[in-house]
């Protein structure tokens, strides 16, 4: 079998640039294989490449390994793209995030829900079908594997406008097995777990210890009935302390979870991710719990956290181990391994078009369910009903996905303008949703699809 031709898109971003990298090293079955790592950024591309570099020649160069700013160039002959591209993306978030909620927004993040998330989505469709049409011009064959948020919408875009073929991916499942299984006291290795809903909104569904055969979700639920997970005033507190120091807000992002614990309780719902993940599309999330920090700043400071640390590992003579980072929790490159080589595995979380494989949710809606992989493609999981009310806080995001995708495919402000009045993070008076409306398409308007 000749060697694959991997285009990373974006590779000066560190939110998954150097992870792609090394895992595509650290995969056996792409050995020789080209990985291109393009950004229209040279500075940041240039950094990106050292770290990358150091990494490869660290474990015995396995990779060829390049970098391009032409996008021509660096997707001519491609087999394999992986988009992570964004524009402005805390200089956008920061406005995504305040505007709303100074106008009377109750969104907790800004992100993949709630008013600021439609521009958040548009402009992020806008930029990736631009990538997709290169891909159709130099490398029309070839499998995009899509990282950008709003994951949901933006694969819902690239599927309604494109002929590019495609999956969607993010990394909120994996970890929520290692996050999970560390409070049970249980290896990560030795969970086997199936989940579905919307990306970000997954819930599991089944939780099993290979070893033993224990259904595990039962304890999980005991687990978060226990009185320290009531999120009192103390760990509130401790939490919001931890907002200006990047590693420990990583660490309470993961653990301060009061969101997560009503649902557990109110329900007996186990959500895959945490609750700034699943608080975008609670229209309650704002009143459950005493502390929802911005991200926008914490992954800022982050970034500049992991700026500073590869640039450092790419230039420095102290002998660091970079070779022994090992395979991450994602599952983007072995996608691409079993895609390439036909060998067949299991993934945990794919977003794709329903094709009944959620039967209560709208055919075409992009959902978010396990897989087997191979040379044939994605072969996605059917799954049982989602339970309630999951299912009805999905339909109400999926007719938003819907409104999103179209204004962004016609360029029509007012599809747009409906989402963000439609959206139950919005403020409840339509004056203030078109105030807020007209103040973010000002400020962002070279990078919406409005023409």
């Amino acid at each position: 079998m000749s060697e694959a031709k991997i285009t990373l898109v974006g590779a000066g971003g560190l939110s998954f640039g150097p992870t792609m990298v090394n895992d595509v090293i650290d995969t056996p079955e792409l050995a020789g294989s080209r990985l291109v790592l393009h950004d229209i950024d040279a500075t940041r591309l240039a950094r990106a490449y050292r770290f990358a570099a150091r990494l490869n020649a660290a474990n015995g160069s396995p990779i060829l390994l390049e970098q391009v700013t032409d996008p021509s160039e660096a997707l001519d002959g491609a087999d394999f793209c992986i988009s992570s591209a964004e524009h402005g993306r805390f200089r956008y978030w920061r406005q995504d995030y305040a505007i709303p909620r100074r106008h009377g927004a109750t969104q907790v993040n800004g992100e993949n829900g709630g008013p600021g998330a439609v521009f958040h989505s548009l402009r992020s469709i806008k930029n990736t079908l631009s990538i997709c049409a290169n891909i159709e011009k130099h490398c029309p064959n070839a499998f995009l594997v899509n990282l950008s948020n709003p994951m949901s919408r933006v694969t819902l875009a690239i599927n309604e406008g494109t002929n590019v073929r495609n999956v969607g991916m993010c990394h909120e499942m994996p970890i929520g097995i290692v996050r999970l299984a560390r409070l049970l006291r249980v290896r990560p290795a030795r969970i086997e777990a199936r989940a579905s809903g919307i990306n970000h909104f997954t819930f599991f569904t089944e939780m099993v210890d290979r070893h033993t055969g224990e259904d595990l979700l039962p304890r999980v639920r005991a687990l978060f009935n226990r009185r320290v997970f009531d999120f009192g005033p103390i760990l509130t507190r401790l939490a919001a302390a931890t907002e200006s120091r990047p590693v420990l807000a990583m660490l309470a992002d993961q653990l301060y979870a009061p969101l997560v614990a009503h649902m557990i309780r109110a329900y007996g719902l186990v959500p895959c991710s945490v609750d700034s993940h699943i608080g975008e599309y609670l229209p309650f999330a704002h009143k459950i719990g005493g502390h929802h920090p911005a991200h926008v700043d914490q992954f800022a400071r982050i970034d500049k956290v992991f700026e500073r640390l590869t640039g450092w590992l790419a230039v420095t003579r102290i002998p660091v181990p970079v070779q022994r980072m090992g395979h991450s929790l994602e599952e983007v490159v072995p996608i691409i391994a079993s895609l390439w080589t036909g060998a067949r595995r299991r993934i945990m979380a794919v977003n794709v078009p329903n094709r009944g494989f959620l039967p209560n949710v709208a055919d075409g809606a992009i959902v978010e369910v396990g897989a087997e992989v191979d040379g044939d493609g994605i072969h996605p999981d059917t799954m049982p009903r989602v339970a309630e009310p999951i299912a009805g806080h999905i339909a109400t995001q999926v007719a938003l996905q819907n409104l999103i995708v179209r204004a962004a495919l016609t360029g029509d402000r007012d599809l747009a303008l409906r989402a963000v009045i439609e959206d139950p993070a919005s403020p409840l008076d339509e004056g203030a949703c078109r105030a807020l409306f007209d103040e973010l398409a000002g400020l962002q308007a070279t990078d919406l699809p409005f023409g």
